[in-house]
């Protein structure tokens, strides 16, 4: 029982590693040679931890061969687009300027159905309202809306807005991020007299904590349901 749990433990942290390796994707957008590494590399490592007889290095060997060749492919897309096009693929346009493209869509095999549910995932229920409808190289459908039926911004009303960018996050589940505190232009000091006003006198007490660019800062103690926002 032991040397299971540590065959299986040692091929969990290889295949784990393979996958760090292949970049952080969902598996919805990996390309088409990724998932083919994701696929294999569950039935390769499957193989050792279901039998003890199988040597665990029939199971590393092939792992470590996948990841040397997912790297270095993945280098030579970089470099070479005939590679990239090869193992990816291009995209493809299955509406231009408003018109679908009868000859793509039956080229790559895509109904009406299953464009219609692309889009209404999309949020575009009316075809009309669509000016280009792109399958990317990792079959993902990305929408551009013609330009009266994209939402307003406040450039279009030529309105200015202070940038907001993303808050800090100073302290989770009572530990303190100083490097956060550090980069937000604010120390510990600064930090315990924003929780003595909150009444909070311990890190361990917070739950989350941040505070943004305009100086905003929100805190919530652990184990309660109700936040505060100052």
């Amino acid at each position: 029982m032991l040397v299971i749990l540590v065959r299986t433990f040692i091929l969990y942290i290889l295949v784990i590693l393979a996958l760090r390796v292949m970049g952080k994707r969902q598996i919805g957008q990996l390309q088409p040679s990724e998932l083919v590494v994701a696929m294999m590399l569950s039935e390769l490592a499957s193989i050792p931890m279901e039998s003890i007889d199988v040597p665990i290095l029939l199971g590393v060997i092939p792992v470590i061969t996948l990841i040397i060749a997912e790297t270095t492919f993945s280098f030579l897309t970089l470099k070479s687009r005939r590679v990239r096009k090869l193992l990816s693929g291009s995209p493809a346009i299955l509406i231009e300027k408003g018109f679908v493209s009868e000859e793509e869509m039956r080229r790559l095999r895509f109904n009406i159905d299953d464009l219609m549910e692309e889009l209404r995932t999309a949020g575009y229920a009316n075809i009309t309202d669509v000016e280009y409808a792109i399958i990317e190289s990792n079959g993902a459908l990305s929408v551009i809306p013609k330009s009266n039926k994209r939402p307003l911004t406040p450039a279009d009303l030529n309105v200015s807005v202070a940038y907001e960018g993303v808050p800090f996050l100073l302290i989770t589940d009572g530990i303190v991020n100083e490097k956060a505190l550090q980069t937000s232009g604010h120390d510990i000091s600064w930090l315990l007299e924003k929780l003595n006003e909150y009444n909070i006198h311990d890190f361990g007490d917070v739950f989350i904590a941040t505070v943004d660019l305009s100086g905003a800062f929100f805190v919530q103690k652990k184990y309660s349901k109700k936040s505060d926002d100052k």
